[in-house]
This record gives C-alpha cells, structure tokens and sequence, in this order.
C-alpha cells in the first residue's frame, strides 16, 4: 500500500461534509437512533447490519473507524468490538461447534490459548497446537474434522513466524477456515488477507489506539463472514465499541503511520544493542539479521514493531527481579503498543505448581515506547549491570 493510500484512508475517508464543517469527526453519543416514518423504521429493520438502529449494532462513529481499519487491511468489511480478546473469540467461536477441531499456534496470546484448551472443551471443540515455523507442521496436524487454523505472526512472547501463504493454501484446499491476529505488524506492516488469510483480528488497544487509554479489538474479513459474526456472535454477546472509545481510536489512527515508524527504528535500534551485550544470551526480534525466520520476515512483511523478547544469561529469579526493578524508564505493565517503554518479565507470570519452566526464566519482554533511544538504553545498560548485585 503506497503512502499516499495510507494517507487518504488515515486522514481523508469518511470524513467530507462533516457538520457544520468539522474538522474532527463527532462523536454519536446515543444508544438509540430515530425514523422520519413507519416504512423507514421496518426497511431499517430488515437490514439492522447496514442501519442505524441501537448502538449495540451500528454507530456512525463506531462506522467510520471500521472503514478505515477494513480499507487498511484491504477486507470487504470490518467490525469494532470492546477488546482484542473479544476479537479472538467471536472468530473462532463463529466458525466452530461441538465435535469439531481446531489447529492452534503453540505460543499464542494467553487469552487465545484459554479460549481454546479449556472454554470451548467444554463444548466438545478439539484443538491441536503446533510450533507453526513450519507449514507442514499444519498439514500434518489437520483432521477431517478440522474446521480452523489459528495463527499469530509473530507469536506472543516468543515471536516465531508463520508462512501465511503456504497455510492459507493447504487451509483453502481442504475448506478449513483461518484467522490471524495482526496486531503486532498492524495493516501497514502486514496485510495477511492478501497473502489468503480469511479473517484478521487486532487489539486495537495496542499501536491502532497508540496512547494507552483505550481498551478495544476489531475483526477483518469478507463481507459474508462478518455478516455471519455480527449475527451469531457480536449481537448475541454484545461485546460493543462505545463511540466515544471509537472516536479515541480515530484519534490515534491519525498518527499510526508516524508512531509506527519511529516504534520500528527504535525497536531495531534497541535490539542490536541488547544482542551484544554480555548479559544477554539472545534477542528474538523477527528483523535481527542474526534471526532464524529473518527471510521470511521480509517476504510478508513490510516493517516491524518495537515489541520483542530476549533472555538473559541467567537462570536465577533474583538475578531476574534485579534486573526489573533497576530499570527507571521502561515501566513494569502488561499490554504494549503505547507511547511509553514497557517491560514484561516472563517469570513474574503464574505457572502450573509455582514452577517457572527453565525457558521462561530469563524472557523478557520489551516494548520500546517514543522516549529518546539512548536513554532507554542507557537505562537497559545500567538495569543489566545492576543483576551482578543481586
């Protein structure tokens, strides 16, 4: 997508004749939407996914974000929900029923993960997981009652790549539906539709909103599987974009394209600065020259995030938390993709028994915010140094 698209969808679309002549869009602060006439009211009602009936269902702000987001993914049609994992499970939930079977990704988000080996056991749904790195590893995990295949590209914490035109592929053949979650490349790193995918999901809490102060998800696809999940799942679970968080998404759209960029360089920046630091043993950053899937990066995707992982050389908790609580400017919090450095510590997480596994222990997790780059460095550098004391 040329920057000019980018700009025009971003900044442009939807928003000529506003009233009043309006630079920034209004916000529709109503739960319900009248009618001139008896006939208008039933033609709205035969239609409730193109009208404006209850702001459950549709709401002009809430509709315009949606046309930015589905043009920027290059999708028929796109809904907001109230948040990423909201996102996640109306997609799958739409397309599964009892006795069918799920292929997953072995390192998705945890909420993904939950909804799959354990809520929908319940409801005699099957789900197999797979490293994914591999295509074949999908081919050779599909049954006859396959009816999904799940996927995060990069995945959470680990960051591993899939092939996503090779598994839309061998997924097409057989029928099997798929969805993705984009929310680390977002639609102007990566446009998974184009490579075969079927449905796109984001955390629009994360880069799309850009500022911390919104919780929201949104759904990607064609016109016919959006229709589906807006009937079955959406209206059924009410799971609804309020307008004012809508227009808070707006607002942070205006800027992604920039935000982006400067997350990109300063993630880039960050990384080579930890993978030659002696207390580092590895940084998985999908566009480290030195990563293994470092090829297949650049095929699909356009840039990356400044959200990764790397682990330190330490198997020791105490060296671990030293390291964490050193640290001045990247913030101790969960979730990403705001303006501030974050950090995710894997072994502050809860494991089966109270063990952490070996793996774990040392992973952290960055998000490099919009400070200036080399104070966050400075404060990694002095963070590292401070483990000897622990």
């Amino acid at each position: 997508m040329s920057d000019d698209n980018i700009s025009e969808i971003l900044h442009h679309m939807g928003e000529h004749d506003l009233p009043f002549n309006a630079v920034s869009p209004p916000i529709f602060q109503t739960s319900i939407f009248s009618f001139a006439c008896f006939d208008d009211f039933r033609k709205a009602l035969e239609d409730e996914q193109a009208s404006f009936i209850y702001s459950r269902g549709n709401n002009p702000t809430v509709t315009l974000v949606e046309r930015k987001l589905a043009a920027l993914e290059g999708g028929e049609r796109a809904k907001l929900v109230a948040s990423g994992s909201s996102a996640i499970s109306h997609c799958i939930m739409a397309f599964v029923k009892t006795g069918d079977h799920v292929v997953s990704v072995r390192d998705c988000y945890s909420w993904a993960h939950t909804l799959l080996s354990s809520y929908l056991v319940r409801f005699g749904v099957e789900t197999t997981y797979v490293d994914g790195s591999d295509p074949a590893e999908f081919e050779a995990a599909i049954r006859p009652n396959t009816r999904l295949i799940y996927l995060e590209s990069p995945t959470t914490l680990t960051f591993k790549l899939q092939d996503l035109a090779a598994v839309a592929a061998i997924a097409r053949a057989r029928g099997i539906k798929t969805v993705i979650d984009n929310t680390w490349c977002t639609p102007l790193y990566q446009n998974p539709i184009k490579l075969g995918i079927d449905l796109v999901v984001h955390s629009v809490s994360k880069y799309l909103g850009g500022h911390s102060d919104v919780v929201a998800g949104a759904i990607v696809g064609s016109e016919r599987d959006l229709r589906h999940i807006f009937a079955d799942e959406f209206q059924q679970f009410g799971t609804v974009p309020d307008p004012f968080m809508a227009w808070l998404v707006l607002r942070g759209m205006r800027t992604l394209h920039v935000r982006l960029a400067a997350h990109d360089a300063a993630g880039r920046e960050v990384a080579g600065f930890l993978e030659g630091h002696p207390a580092v043993e590895s940084v998985l950053h999908p566009f480290l020259p030195s990563y293994p899937q470092a090829e297949l990066a650049a095929r699909q995707m356009r840039g990356g995030a400044s959200l990764f992982s790397f682990r330190l050389k330490t198997r020791d908790v105490r060296r671990v938390r030293a390291f964490a609580d050193s640290l001045r400017l990247f913030k101790l919090a969960v979730s990403w993709g705001g303006y501030e450095s974050l950090v995710f510590p894997n072994a502050v997480s809860s494991f089966p028994g109270g063990v952490i596994p070996e793996d774990r222990v040392s992973l952290i997790r960055l998000h490099v915010g919009l400070e200036d780059r080399k104070l966050l460095i400075a404060d990694l550098d002095q963070a590292l140094a401070a483990m000897d004391k622990a």
